[in-house]
């Protein structure tokens, strides 16, 4: 293997004066779901608010003297950004970081926060790679991958060491993936000491590398990636962290973005952690599966925290209606007083809280006294739901046949 547990055992040595150990927190709720003992382990407490700095710092810290001296580049959606760019700091190193055009604010100010300057290119971190190659090429500025070098993967293993000292018991590890540097630390460290421990990855499904590429046998390139899982969407594996998942990972799952952003929204109601839709990947897996699939203790890595409040807004709102907490009603009604206050008093009835209304008195299927209404309604569930539609059709109204969930 290109890793081995003597390189992890030195990384968390390194690392002791950097970092502590990150919080490994029993979830009571998840436990119930499961029907096993679950553990987070919120790596979105750390420094930077990932994983990502365990791997850095130990790479950029065995740099020679003339390599400090050049400085360092990468490229990253903003985790990888954020590590390196802490990392340099410490180190007294100069650091350039290439990051996505779309990549959120908070990342992109927290990156130049730490000194490092920042230069956006492309729109995935495989195109920011391309563009951190050519500034290593013309300066010899060092180039810091996110997950494809050995002292990489050994510095995000120290996060698996880590499990085994927190939870000695552990039976399953869930670990969220995208270009398979921190999976491949922790199942190094897991399966070297702990070869009965399950390690399973999990990906989102719309930039899921790993599995075509564990078919094929070797790294095979994604070109289509679309999800709100910025910091695992990397379309192509890379060859040090991939020999060992090949090899010793047990499974890589994948999970949908509605999952994704449902899941969020529990961490945050359930939890009271804010984690980004990256970090849910693990638990949104465990949340898929049906109880008792996994063997307990288990220990599901919430690998990053950093997300933009506005996209958490929207991810919210997404999450609310992958849950059946809302939902949208198209109701015809007489065009006459009073229809519209009887329609809302009948669904307070019903426990529906009415967020907006619009009404529509313009179109081909409306007769001149018809008016069209279009309420967006907070629910309790898809039973809550069901249970409005049945009441309202029970009641008279006329629930239009293209009715849409928003």
């Amino acid at each position: 293997m290109p890793v081995k547990l003597s390189d992890i055992q030195k990384a968390k040595s390194l690392l002791e004066k950097i970092i502590h150990p990150t919080l490994l927190d029993f979830s009571r709720q998840l436990s119930e779901r499961a029907g096993i003992e679950v553990y987070l382990k919120c790596e979105n407490l750390n420094r930077t608010g990932s994983f990502k700095i365990r791997g850095a710092y130990n790479r950029m810290a065995h740099l020679t003297e003339e390599e400090k001296s050049n400085g360092v580049v990468a490229a990253s959606a903003g985790n990888h950004a954020q590590g390196v760019a802490l990392a340099a700091k410490l180190l007294g190193i100069n650091a350039t970081i290439i990051m996505p055009d779309g990549a959120s604010s908070p990342k992109l100010l927290a990156t130049r926060a730490y000194g490092a300057h920042v230069e956006q290119a492309g729109q995935t971190v495989d195109e920011c790679l391309l563009r951190a190659k050519e500034i290593q090429h013309k300066t010899g500025a060092v180039l810091i991958h996110p997950f494809d070098h050995k002292d990489i993967v050994a510095g995000q293993g120290t996060c698996g060491l880590e499990i085994l000292e927190q939870c000695p018991s552990v039976k399953t590890i869930l670990v969220s993936s995208g270009g398979g540097g921190l999976l491949a630390g922790i199942t190094v460290a897991v399966k070297s000491l702990r070869p009965d421990v399950k390690v399973v990855g999990v990906q989102a499904e719309k930039a899921a590398a790993y599995p075509v590429s564990l078919k094929e046998g070797k790294p095979v390139s994604i070109k289509n990636m679309n999800t709100m899982a910025d910091g695992i969407a990397v379309g192509r594996p890379g060859k040090v962290p991939f020999k060992i998942i090949q090899n010793l990972t047990d499974a890589i799952e994948t999970v949908s973005e509605n999952s994704l952003s449902s899941t969020l929204l529990f961490l945050l109601e359930r939890t009271k952690l804010v984690v980004e839709p990256a970090g849910a990947a693990a638990v949104a897996h465990l949340l898929d599966v049906p109880k008792n699939h996994y063997k307990g203790p288990l220990v599901a890595v919430l690998s990053g925290g950093n997300i933009d409040p506005i996209l958490l807004i929207r991810i919210i709102r997404h999450g609310m209606i992958a849950a059946g907490r809302y939902m949208q009603l198209r109701v015809r009604v007489p065009d006459s007083p009073g229809s519209l206050a009887h329609l809302l008093i009948y669904l307070a009835g019903l426990y529906a809280n009415v967020l907006e209304i619009e009404h529509v008195r313009t179109g081909p299927r409306l007769l001149v006294d018809e008016v069209e209404i279009i309420l967006q309604v907070e629910t309790r569930g898809f039973s809550h739901q069901q249970e409005i539609l049945e009441s309202l059709i029970k009641e008279g109204y006329n629930i239009l046949p293209d009715l849409e969930k928003k």
